[in-house]
């Protein structure tokens, strides 16, 4: 009999925790399920389209940036400028242009983006040796094979390093677009805090958490990845020979 009402206390306890309003509540991982899983999904395509846009901006600019060295300064204050606007301000001034879309939140986070990678793309190119580039421009490459066969890929660490930064940033500024309806995770955890449902801030703030640490441990294999293969073709190349070697 006690056994058989501790049980069913114990039962009582767990199938009540959303009545309780508990932080811990394994009651609400079930029963929202659906509505979880599309707040993720949400949430990982704005960040994944953000960040992508992003690049995609940030590259041609740092090349500009490059061989012209009065717009890098003007590219890199109007970034810094840009990076330091708060996202909260900046997401509600896109709605007059955007509407309630999700675009009101990529446009802005892409900006942000840009400021970071910008500047690790710059100083990645900035660090090729010139003495690489000089025995590639030797060895008759032009200025479109020299890019992509000499210059990006010894950049590549300093614009993954870039990347790894912009995408945990992006994961995290996200949930600020929750006040327009459209911060995936975000959009629960602002309703939550509204409604003082416990359980459901702390299972979005974890779930932010999680994503930013997955993307970036993703992002560092890769970036291990593409460093390892350039030095593993360099280990197995035959070394040149010297002049006396080949006069023998």
């Amino acid at each position: 009999m006690l056994l058989g009402g501790l049980g069913a206390h114990a039962r009582t306890l767990s199938e009540g925790c959303l009545v309780r309003n508990d932080w811990l509540c394994p009651e609400y991982l079930t029963s929202r399920r659906p509505e979880l899983l599309a707040a993720t999904w949400e949430h990982v395509w704005i960040t994944l389209l953000s960040v992508a846009a992003g690049l995609v901006l940030a590259l041609p600019l740092a090349l500009l940036a490059r061989r012209w060295r009065p717009v890098k300064a003007l590219l890199m204050g109007g970034s810094t400028v840009v990076y330091s606007i708060p996202s909260l301000a900046l997401i509600p001034v896109m709605v007059p242009f955007t509407g309630l879309t999700p675009w009101t939140v990529v446009v802005p986070l892409a900006l942000y983006s840009v400021a970071v990678l910008l500047r690790n793309a710059v100083t990645g190119l900035d660090g090729v040796p010139a003495q690489v580039v000089d025995a590639a421009r030797g060895m008759g490459f032009g200025p479109a094979r020299l890019l992509l066969r000499v210059e990006l890929p010894l950049a590549v660490p300093a614009i993954l390093a870039g990347l790894r930064v912009a995408t945990v940033s992006t994961v995290a500024m996200t949930t600020i677009g929750g006040i327009v309806g459209f911060g995936g995770l975000g959009t629960l955890l602002i309703q939550g805090q509204q409604t003082n449902f416990r359980s459901q801030v702390l299972t979005a703030a974890v779930l932010v958490v999680l994503i930013a640490v997955v993307a970036d441990l993703l992002l560092l294999a890769l970036q291990r990845l593409l460093v390892r293969r350039p030095r593993a073709r360099a280990a197995r190349a035959p070394e040149p020979l010297l002049p006396a070697e080949e006069a023998a």
